[in-house]
């Protein structure tokens, strides 16, 4: 288990991304009164050419420095939204993705930037970040898009009991901003050999509705403070979340369900919330 002083970390690579990224983990430390930890894994690359490899000290020495200027860079970034915020920074000769991931075991929350600088890209538009999302012990945020302010949080629910992990964390990100939250259920049409199966839709929206306020029932009762907006419709589930996420702060999804967020991380779905998402994108593990 997780200590109450369990720092949010954030993943640094020089980018525009990473800067974006190390301010909204901050002012996030801020507001939550948590130290914030700046890391970068260089993971030092051994270049073969005929007769000639590049891999000596000059070369280690150079890498690590760069690392160093980003990571004060990143500090002064954090520092000038968030004064009062404890910063550590961390450099590791290490592959990236398995820094970040060991630093995870430890980690409050782990922070990372949509878009990265140069053969990193930004520990996303690689592997990095599915890396993370799929072997990290706690959630992951992709910042990305504009926060909303005054939007509310919005959180993808189905009828898995497996997502309570994700319903937990848009409560508390909900209440501790002080905003609204907006929970979307979907349904999409059956289709069985190219034919649309005659459901009784009405019936359909009457039990979806019923499971949502089924999962819902027990966080509105622990957080009274938050203001729920409950939405149930017929739609693909990336759709409606990109939809209202438009207007919201942070979009929360957990990382397995079933039902319309089937494979949230395995397919098109997931591909489509990391990659475009109007703003800020948590995805959430089940608790172990």
């Amino acid at each position: 288990m997780k200590g109450p002083n369990a720092p949010v970390v954030v993943g640094v690579d020089g980018s525009p991304s990473a800067l974006a990224a190390v301010k909204w983990a901050a002012e996030d430390c801020d507001r939550r009164h948590l130290p914030l930890r700046l890391v970068h894994g260089y993971g030092l690359l051994v270049l073969t050419y005929p007769g000639v490899v590049l891999d000596g000290e000059e070369m280690r020495q150079a890498v690590e420095d760069q690392a160093h200027e980003w990571l004060a860079e990143a500090v002064s970034a954090a520092r000038a939204v968030a004064p009062n915020v404890e910063v550590s920074t961390s450099v590791v000769d290490e592959n990236g993705r398995h820094v970040l991931i060991a630093e995870s075991r430890d980690a409050r929350l782990m922070v990372l930037g949509s878009e990265g600088l140069g053969n990193v890209t930004g520990l996303l538009l690689g592997s990095t970040a599915l890396a993370v999302a799929y072997h990290g012990e706690c959630p992951l945020v992709v910042v990305r898009g504009t926060s909303v302010p005054g939007g509310p949080v919005v959180v993808g629910v189905d009828g898995s009991s497996t997502r309570e992990a994700a319903l937990a964390f848009a409560f508390d990100a909900a209440s501790t901003r002080g905003c609204g939250l907006t929970a979307v259920m979907c349904w999409q049409d059956f289709m069985v050999e190219g034919h649309r199966l005659t459901i009784d839709w009405g019936q359909v929206e009457r039990e979806q509705n019923r499971l949502l306020a089924q999962r819902l029932a027990g966080w509105q009762e622990k957080y009274p403070d938050v203001d729920v907006h409950r939405v149930v419709m017929r739609d693909r589930p990336v759709r409606a979340l990109m939809r209202f996420g438009a207007e919201a702060q942070l979009v929360v999804v957990g990382s397995h369900g079933h039902g319309g967020f089937a494979g949230m991380l395995l397919g098109s779905t997931s591909q489509a919330l990391v990659y475009n998402s109007p703003c800020p994108l948590a995805i959430v593990r089940p608790s172990e």
